[in-house]
């Protein structure tokens, strides 16, 4: 039998003397399991001197409640029930902390005594050397004359990025803190600032209460300045962030609340500011937003937003919005039935609406519920529909308000004809009820009733082959509506749209207080291919013509004639993660009268796209002038540690950048470093031309910062 064979027969509980006598050894045991699990020990060579002393030599490993301790020779004192340890000795707890020394003394239990020449290193990030630690209390480790850092030394000489040099330094293992006394930070060994005491998270603290990363901002409109954010836990459900940011030109406290609840969440944001740019006012704003589970399957939603001024959200960066929609609702959706219910209000920030001329309040409340008769066949459903807007204004026609309530019946059903051909078979009933206030020029009560019937055929047609599969699906509908069109204002049609989603639809407004009449027949092609190789293409043509002219369609719908323009979608994906789509509107004169189009192309180092809008001039939707845009956004991971990122957004119709930013980020083992850049080119009268620069730097491994594990070096 080998000697390490030997000692692995002879594993003890560390503390139990193989000299005790059979009694003295069960009351041992009785105590030891009393207190705390035995300590194993392990070892190439196992002896007992002076009949109280064991010692263990060669590879000694010991084992205790999760602790594991290897070093070269260990003595335990049964008289002191002390161990007396000669390194390299490695000490690991159960939190995953590290302990390296030279040499300690401890108590029998792993826990308690003195470590000289340490270094412990924490969650493997934070490393803290010291001439001596001192663990006390089972709790407390005390460091004497420490170097902390986040930042990977491979040599005896090699200078970390960034230290904290402190006297005194106490981790506090059952709050998760660092206490330092004498702290000195230093970067490449340079002292850069000093502080009497400072008290910081470890690693594995995610939620504690003390300064986040700071940022620092330049802005040509606010000048130099500084946000500090300090985080507070609230218990383990809710936190409360506040961000002082001070500039000469403002004071700025902001703050974010939020909070988890067993059915929901709640995030509040808002600022409140004293600045130069309005003298003696207060600006601000806040934003609040959840979702809760309610009883029955309900669930509750709620956004709401509101601000001080026109400029206060642009000035500040908080957010790029012209129209703040705050709203409140309630749904439910089951198999068979959909409900929901929602008040919304509106508040704009344009320069040239007023608040009062706005359908600022809107409340709607829908119902719809699916039937399957079996004799008939096919899918009944029934559904109502009521919506109210409030306008602040008593002017006649400039603060109308209208109420409607609409009730709808239709069946659908759909056939397989020999050769594949599908047909299918649409009936619709609406009839709406429109109460009109403060409109001399319109009815003030109107009631009508709309049929329409569609038939509707497509011959999905697959071919399987070696390049791919493809699909080729022919569609055509034949409809009609009855009914004529009431006298009433158009409030809530004003942005009609023609897309893949309603080509074959027998209502293309967006609201039941206009509807399609008279004969329509709407035809088109759909085509998919997907290739072995991974790569898809799609593509969509539409077309849609009438027997009796449309005059409430705009012209960028497309719809504003008997003959309807072209419509055209496709896209196309690639395996490397290219992604095109692009769809419009072709007129007979094969121009464009709306176009949008999306390009990006994303892997594991690249997230890049590009953007393309084109909106005619078109006065019934109150464009006066052709708009056309560019946009890019992309970012960039150069290499494991630098990562940039731009916006670039280019106004074709008048030439001139609207927005441009530019943003780098490093980041390695213990630091983080964030810089950007941006111009907003745009003025109005609320909206000022400003250039904003932006610093962030933070030093990771505490539990403030995010963790950087995967950003570690490897030593060679």
């Amino acid at each position: 039998m080998t000697p390490r064979t030997r000692a692995l027969a002879a594993a003890l509980a560390l503390g139990l003397p193989l000299t005790l006598p059979f009694p003295a050894l069960l009351h041992a045991q009785a105590t030891a399991e009393t207190q705390s699990s035995a300590a194993l020990l392990v070892a190439d060579q196992v002896f007992v001197e002076d009949g109280s002393r064991l010692v263990a030599s060669g590879n000694v490993e010991a084992l205790q409640d999760g602790t594991r301790l290897t070093a070269r020779r260990i003595t335990y004192d049964q008289k002191a029930d002390t161990l007396q340890i000669e390194g390299p000795l490695r000490l690991t707890d159960a939190s995953g902390n590290l302990l390296l020394a030279d040499s300690a003394e401890l108590d029998e239990g792993l826990r308690n005594g003195i470590l000289q020449g340490a270094r412990m290193i924490m969650d493997e990030q934070l490393q803290l050397a010291a001439v001596e630690a001192r663990r006390e209390a089972d709790r407390f480790t005390q460091l004497s004359r420490v170097a902390v850092t986040s930042c990977q030394v491979c040599g005896p000489n090699e200078v970390p990025l960034w230290q904290i040099r402190a006297q005194r330094v106490v981790h506090d293992e059952e709050a998760r803190q660092l206490y330092f006394e004498g702290a000195q930070l230093r970067v490449l060994d340079v002292p850069v600032f000093w502080v009497p005491s400072l008290r910081l998270p470890d690693p594995t603290l995610n939620r504690a209460r003390g300064f986040l990363i700071p940022s620092v901002r330049s802005s040509t409109l606010l000048g130099f300045g500084v946000k500090l954010p300090y985080f507070i836990p609230l218990g383990p459900h809710q936190d409360v962030t506040l961000t002082p940011y001070v500039s000469p030109v403002t004071k700025t406290l902001e703050a974010r609340y939020r909070r988890a609840f067993a059915n929901g969440d709640l995030e509040v944001n808002g600022a409140l500011t004293r600045d130069t740019l309005l003298d003696d006012e207060l600006r601000g704003y806040v934003f609040a937003e959840g979702g809760f589970a309610m009883r029955s399957g309900f669930i509750l939603d709620f956004d709401l937003k509101a601000v001080t001024d026109e400029a206060y959200l642009n000035d500040y960066d908080y957010a790029s919005l012209e129209r703040l929609d705050s709203s409140v609702t309630l749904s439910r959706a089951r198999s068979r039935d959909l409900f929901r219910t929602g008040l919304t209000h509106y508040q704009s920030l344009r320069a040239s609406e007023q608040d009062a001329l706005l359908p600022s309040w809107i409340l709607d409340l829908g119902y719809e519920r699916r039937f399957f008769p079996a004799r008939l066949g096919g899918e009944f459903r029934l559904g109502t529909d009521l919506h109210g807007h409030y306008r602040q204004s008593e002017e006649d026609e400039l603060g109308r308000d209208v109420a409607r309530l609409t009730a709808e019946a239709s069946w659908r059903r759909r056939w397989t004809l020999p050769g594949g051909l599908r047909a299918g078979v649409l009936t619709e009933l609406w009839v709406d009820r429109f109460a009109i206030r403060q409109d001399s020029s319109a009815e003030s009560d109107v009631t009508r009733a709309t049929p329409g019937v569609a038939l509707d055929l497509r011959w999905p047609l697959v071919r399987q082959a070696a390049e791919g599969r493809t699909l080729l699906e022919p569609l055509l509908q034949f409809g009609w509506v009855g009914g004529s069109r009431p006298d009433i204002p158009n409030d809530e049609s004003t942005r009609p749209e023609f897309d893949e989603g309603n080509l074959l639809s027998l209502q293309r407004f967006s609201s039941p207080d206009r509807r399609e009449h008279g004969r329509t027949l709407a035809a088109g092609l759909r085509m998919l291919h997907e290739a072995p190789a991974g790569w898809t293409t799609g593509l969509v043509l539409g077309r849609v013509w009438r027997d009796e002219l449309e005059d409430e369609f705009t012209r960028s719908s497309g719809l504003d004639s008997r003959d309807s323009d072209w419509l055209v979608a496709g896209r196309f994906t690639n395996p490397l993660g290219l992604s095109i789509s692009a769809r419009g509107l072709l007129d007979e004169r094969a121009e464009f009268n709306k176009a949008e189009a999306r390009g990006g192309w994303s892997n594991t180092r690249l997230d890049f796209g590009a953007s393309y809008v084109l909106l005619v001039n078109d006065p019934e939707e109150d464009r006066d002038e052709t708009q056309a845009e560019w946009s890019l956004d992309g970012t960039w991971r150069i290499d494991a540690n630098w990562t940039g990122d731009t916006e670039w957004r280019y106004d074709l119709a008048d030439q001139r950048l609207d927005r441009a930013a530019l943003g780098l980020q490093y980041r390695n083992e213990c630091v983080q470093v964030g810089f950007s850049v941006s111009r907003r080119f745009a003025s109005s009268t609320n909206l000022e031309p400003s250039t904003d620069f932006g610093l962030t730097v933070a030093l990771t491994g505490f539990g403030t910062a995010e963790s950087a594990k995967e950003y570690r070096r490897t030593c060679k």
